[in-house]
């Protein structure tokens, strides 16, 4: 299995769950895991090279890369005609990508295409707590499932667990999440 399959270690997850980290309802968790953070944040995470966006013009000197850490602008075009990086723009690791020389960029729809690197090459570390967090729920809870009595012992799962999402996982999501750019 590929490793940027995960988000997170399936080792870290067998020893929190007792298991091999070869157990297939194991990789399966963890793999919703990744999806659903994944699915919540609208990008891969990981490092994704040359990615090509079109961007709208905000009539500002600055413009917002969708995904950060910026690693990386190969090609900046605006109107189609390619910008020189150093004499034209600047990019930031924060994925500002700025015209130079007081220049603003056209208030106009699609008018800006960046292709640029993007991501993480280790996965962070508060999306792996996160995705293993989720992963253990997943792997723990039964669909529908809100209490299980075996014996004399109850367990009741809490609301985050039936539903699926705690304060770090939204927390983690709001951080790593595609930007619209509208703050700028």
């Amino acid at each position: 299995m590929a490793a940027e399959e995960f988000l997170a270690d399936p080792a870290e997850l067998a020893t929190w769950l007792g298991r091999d980290e070869d157990d297939p309802k194991l990789l399966a968790a963890l793999r919703a895991a990744t999806r659903r953070f994944r699915g919540a944040v609208g990008h891969p995470v990981t490092l994704v090279t040359d990615d090509v966006v079109t961007l709208d013009g905000n009539g500002r000197e600055s413009l917002l890369l969708p995904v950060w850490p910026t690693v990386a602008v190969s090609e900046v075009l605006l109107d189609g005609v390619a910008l020189v990086e150093g004499t034209d723009y600047a990019w930031s690791e924060a994925g500002m990508l700025r015209l130079l020389g007081g220049a603003r960029w056209p208030d106009r729809l699609r008018c800006v295409q960046a292709t640029y690197t993007h991501g993480w090459a280790d996965n962070p570390e508060d999306v792996q707590e996160v995705v293993l967090d989720q992963a253990r729920t997943i792997f723990t809870v039964r669909p529908g499932v809100q209490t299980m009595q075996t014996g004399g012992q109850t367990i009741g799962y809490g609301a985050q667990a039936a539903v699926g999402v705690t304060d770090q996982w939204a927390r983690a999501v709001d951080r790593h999440k595609v930007r619209t750019g509208g703050d700028v």
